[in-house]
């Protein structure tokens, strides 16, 4: 399916093949702006007026634009062709089964952005793109590969509608911001094309040789060469500072940086899941909740700021009602219906004890304890927690929300189970809610007796408990594993996933339940168990053969889950085969194209057979992350 984009400023419309999701693309019941951020102390907003500055690939539409901060001054490039109406400007990472015009290999950069390349194919043309900063100036090397018949337009943008002035001279291009002027030189002459498709002050090179930029002065090729240089060794050196972890190191560092851009409406840096997402949500950006918490851990290996930053800019989209959405963007607002599994009080408790400053619990700690509250007053059913959809303004309730609520959208799991009219609720106790809500009790109790909240640790203690009594009724000993129970017929549910390891991540198995779960499960080759692991659902569940996201498909998330499960218990033989299988898979994929996948084939071990598994989703270098954890470099 096709949507038509109109180029921002650009002329000729761009035709976009988008990603037609399962679940969470549509929103359902929404808001009609975000809810108002709370913040609470000096320390944040600090650290999100540092992280907003300099020069980096911080607009979602283009990774070839670089745009400076806060000025919010913008060097697009763009290719037009000769006697053609082809113009092409905005830029976004693709797979050939996306359709898009162009084809972008992301490469090496720095999360900071002083060093940054790619590789773009467009029309028979391949160019090298690198970019460097130094001393607070820009240095970009644009190299083709072949002499072409196109031209490389440089245009001079105002991102945002900041306010300032650009403009164009002869020879070079200009930004004028209050007191501060830009200007933007280039090595070669530009040529006289009056019809390439622009709107905004732009200069026209041909592609037949090595084109250099910089900013503040002219500088020559050799120079800008030399900088990139070196900018490029230092990341190296970076990089081949984790040693036999440099390679996962790298393709982690690299989809994160690439899919950290500006949210000017809020005037803060966040890293949404990948910018096909944003685009596709129209308005700039669109955080998905646990997606981003998971990113938030990602980044504390080697990013405090930005970690923190996703980290708190998640939690403090908490809504009204009390609970982190499912999802928040400008465009749709946040999810007014429901929320997303609770991962939050666990995952910044690990963050915590990274990089111990306590300002970061202070500045979450409310909203996680509020949106704890939450879960206990608006999803039970029988003292079970189950996933639920219900929009108090409007009185909304919604079976297919429930199930996005899980974040296993169209998970087999939740095939043919009816929504609990009085609850709004799925009529079903789910293990893997269960599960991780008593350990985002704990993990909450933790940080409260950090802060010296002894009374709310004393609380959690005491809810994680109640719910470990219910979690311990759905051990299935025939089976050997804890299964969801129907709570309208009062049966075990037949259908398994990665989520019914999780009780291990709770605590909950004793170690012969523990050992059973794995022998019978984990090592099954008929369930979980084969050269690829762990498939969303079972490979002897009819749902399997489907490959279809979360029917058979492999995810980040699951895995990950299920290795903090393993964690938890004398599991190291069964923790390193995971990792190892993990890495295997990923790399399989960024050997071939530096693909970072949304999910991927449980069968074949791709990414990208499918339109509905995004290439530079972050949440895909979960797999090669459980290895850093493993080796003790991050808690």
């Amino acid at each position: 399916m096709k949507f038509p984009f109109s180029l921002n400023g650009c002329g000729l419309p761009l035709r976009l093949s988008c990603l037609l999701l399962v679940g969470i693309i549509w929103p359902g019941a929404v808001s009609a702006q975000p809810v108002a951020r709370q913040i609470k102390t000096p320390e944040y907003r600090a650290l999100q007026k540092e992280l907003s500055s300099g020069w980096n690939t911080w607009y979602n539409n283009s990774v070839i634009t670089q745009a400076l901060l806060p000025e919010s001054f913008a060097i697009n490039l763009c290719i037009a062709h000769k006697n053609s109406s082809d113009f092409l400007k905005e830029v976004l990472p693709s797979t050939e089964i996306l359709k898009r015009p162009e084809k972008v290999t992301l490469g090496l950069r720095a999360d900071d952005g002083s060093y940054t390349s790619l590789r773009l194919s467009y029309k028979g043309d391949e160019l090298d793109i690198q970019t460097a900063t130094r001393d607070g100036e820009e240095y970009i090397l644009v190299t083709s590969a072949k002499p072409s018949a196109a031209y490389l337009i440089a245009e001079a943008g105002i991102l945002w509608n900041a306010p300032g002035a650009v403009g164009a001279s002869a020879d070079r291009l200009f930004g004028e911001f209050g007191a501060r002027r830009i200007q933007v030189f280039f090595t070669e002459k530009p040529v006289q094309q009056a019809y390439v498709g622009s709107t905004g002050p732009h200069l026209t090179f041909p592609l037949t040789t090595e084109l250099g930029i910089s900013t503040g002065r002219r500088c020559t090729l050799a120079e800008i060469r030399s900088v990139i240089a070196q900018r490029r060794a230092a990341q190296e050196k970076r990089v081949s500072a984790y040693g036999d972890l440099s390679e996962p190191f790298r393709a982690m560092q690299s989809v994160l940086a690439w899919n950290t851009i500006y949210d000017a409406a809020n005037q803060r840096v966040i890293t949404p899941v990948s910018r096909l997402w944003n685009y596709r949500w129209g308005a700039g950006y669109v955080l998905f909740n646990w997606d981003t918490y998971f990113a938030s851990y990602m980044l504390a290996l080697f990013n405090k700021k930005l970690a923190y930053a996703n980290a708190v800019e998640m939690t403090k989209a908490i809504t009204r009602e009390g609970f982190v959405p499912n999802f928040q963007s400008i465009g749709r607002g946040v999810s007014t219906d429901r929320s997303q599994p609770p991962v939050g009080s666990t995952i910044i408790l690990n963050i915590y004890r990274q990089h111990r400053d306590k300002w970061f619990l202070e500045e979450v700690y409310d909203e996680l304890l509020t949106w704890n509250r939450w879960w206990p007053k608006h999803r039970n059913i029988d003292g079970y927690l189950a996933w639920g959809s219900f929009d108090g303004a409007t009185g909304r309730v919604s079976q297919t929300f429930s199930k996005y609520e899980s974040g296993l959208d169209n998970s087999p799991m939740y095939d043919g189970v009816p929504l609990d009219s009085v609850t709004h609720t799925l009529a079903l106790a789910d293990v893997g809610l269960l599960s991780l809500y008593i350990s985002d009790c704990r993990a909450l109790s933790a940080i409260a007796s950090e802060l010296g909240m002894t009374n709310d640790a004393r609380e959690l203690n005491q809810r994680a408990e109640l719910y470990k009594k219910k979690l311990v009724t759905l051990w299935d000993e025939k089976s050997g594993i804890y299964r969801n129970k129907r709570l309208d017929n009062g049966a075990f549910s037949p259908r398994l996933s990665p989520t019914n390891f999780y009780p291990l991540l709770a605590g909950v198995p004793t170690a012969e339940q523990a050992e059973r779960m794995l022998k019978e499960h984990f090592y099954n080759a008929g369930e979980f168990y084969g050269r690829f692991m762990i498939p969303s659902a079972p490979r002897n569940d009819p749902a399997f053969k489907d490959n279809d996201y979360w029917r058979g498909r492999i995810w980040g998330p699951l895995n990950f889950l299920t290795y903090l499960s393993l964690k938890n218990y004398e599991t190291a033989p069964a923790r390193a085969e995971l990792i190892q299988k993990s890495r295997e898979l990923f790399f399989k994929n960024w050997r071939l194209n530096n693909g970072v996948y949304e999910n991927y084939n449980a069968v074949t071990g791709q990414g990208g057979d499918v339109i509905n598994a995004d290439g530079s989703y972050h949440w895909g270098a979960l797999l090669v992350f459980m290895e850093f954890i493993e080796k003790g470099l991050i808690r």
